[in-house]
């Protein structure tokens, strides 16, 4: 199964990734503690090198989003996201429903702290986000 999509024009990661293709990047929600313990944070660091202490930012093939520690930081976290994402254009950015695990938030919530990132042709987003934007 492919790791990512194009739909209707809007670019879709899959809600199983199971491997990365060349420059792929797992983007999961982590705590800023970086204690990948449980969920999609557990997974990045079994499989895709997630350094473990590391809550926010790019390590391995992985980039964390700190999930737990609010809305204001994780809109924060967000913007650095897409920072990142513009400057680096030779990878591909895979989100996952990053917020809508452990976290709690809803799709709804998170949805549009990641529009900005939708237009970025680097990054694919979860459908539940796709649906809700």
């Amino acid at each position: 199964m492919a790791n990512k999509q194009i739909i209707n024009g809007k670019r879709i990661s899959s809600d199983r990734i199971a491997h990365l293709d060349e420059n792929e990047i797992f983007v999961f929600g982590s705590n800023i503690q970086g204690m990948h313990g449980g969920g999609a944070a557990w997974y990045a660091h079994e499989n895709f090198g997630a350094e473990w202490g590391v809550g926010e930012g790019l390590t391995g093939r992985t980039y964390a989003l700190p999930t737990m520690e609010g809305m204001a930081s994780l809109k924060h976290a967000v913007c650095n996201f897409i920072e990142c994402a513009k400057k680096h254009t030779e990878l591909t950015f895979l989100v996952t429903a990053v917020g809508c695990g452990i976290a709690g938030y809803t799709p709804a919530e998170i949805a549009p702290l990641f529009k900005e990132a939708s237009d970025l042709e680097n990054v694919y987003l979860p459908q539940v986000f796709v649906d809700k934007l």
